[in-house]
């Protein structure tokens, strides 16, 4: 393996959420910025500048988290290739504390395309090389263990989320700010957008956290692209249960366009009850469990 660093930083007050931990749309944000450095170290050094020819299209991201990270925590990241294809490639980026114990694993899909139309085209021979020598795996514990990276044919659409019942959870438009360097809105833009979606799938289920309380965390998540929006597009959001057990519960948000009510991005995830004062999860009751069930929606997918 032949991972390097590619991110060093830390956990600011503002990027934790009302569990006091790191944010999911932070994670996110800050493998972005690893997935710069990386594109730099593939050869790529100026993929994500204004002027740029070519860059590095987030397809789809799959995060393991494995260890929360709460404020002022130090934290690091290395990279790796997974898999290089004509023109897409799979990279690996590993989060780790200062202990050298992992706190999330990313698997990010990225094509190399065409700036500005998005037009995936194959990758030059200077980056394949550099890519073989950067080749890695992931490393253990890292691996997916209730999702499945299969290929997806998206089911999601607005009528269809309206066939199915599923909680009117997020709306609001793309702003100038949220988008890269190429117009796109950013892939930790639509992250962002599926945490604050959460209170309004959980109402009259779960208490509003508090100090020493209950509250969720996720354990894994799947994001994937279908389409872009840019600045001025509205987003709005569709969240439901597929399913799950006594530990976990299998959620699916469908970020919609409203206006052709075709997918922007669906995100799977795994979510668990959290007790705030023990840092641990929490084992669903008999009658819980029994209460969850009637919410579960099986035929939900991506």
């Amino acid at each position: 393996m032949a991972e390097i660093e590619v991110w060093r930083g830390s956990v600011a007050a503002w990027e934790c959420d009302a569990m006091g931990h790191l944010n999911v749309g932070f994670y996110v944000a800050k493998s972005m910025e690893a997935l710069a450095v990386m594109a730099a170290e593939l050869g790529l050094p100026q993929a994500f500048a204004p002027a740029a020819p070519a860059t590095l299209v987030v397809r789809e991201q799959y995060i393991r988290f494995l260890r929360e990270a709460r404020m002022n925590t130090p934290l690091s990241m290395t990279g790796g290739v997974l898999e290089m294809a004509e023109d897409t490639a799979r990279l690996l980026f590993v989060m780790r504390h200062p202990t050298g114990e992992m706190a999330a694993t990313f698997q990010t899909v990225v094509a190399h395309a065409t700036a500005r139309e998005g037009r995936a085209f194959p990758w030059p021979d200077r980056v394949l090389a550099r890519a073989g020598a950067l080749g890695t795996e992931v490393p253990e514990g890292g691996a997916p263990r209730s999702v499945v990276l299969a290929p997806v044919d998206a089911q999601a659409s607005l009528p269809r989320a309206e066939a199915l019942g599923l909680a009117a959870t997020g709306l609001g438009a793309v702003l100038a700010q949220d988008c890269d360097a190429f117009g796109r809105l950013r892939t930790e833009g639509v992250m962002q957008r599926l945490s604050p979606a959460m209170p309004h799938l959980f109402v009259g289920q779960r208490p509003a956290p508090t100090a020493g309380g209950r509250g969720g965390a996720a354990l894994e998540y799947r994001l994937i692209h279908h389409a872009w929006p840019r600045a001025g597009d509205r987003v709005m959001l569709r969240s439901g249960f597929q399913g799950g057990d006594g530990r976990f519960q299998r959620i699916f948000h469908w970020v919609l366009d409203p206006a052709t009510g075709r997918p922007w991005a669906t995100a799977e995830a795994i979510s668990v009850a959290f007790d705030l004062a023990t840092r641990k999860m929490i084992t669903m009751s008999d009658e819980e469990l029994a209460a969850a069930r009637a919410r579960w929606t099986p035929e939900l997918s991506h």
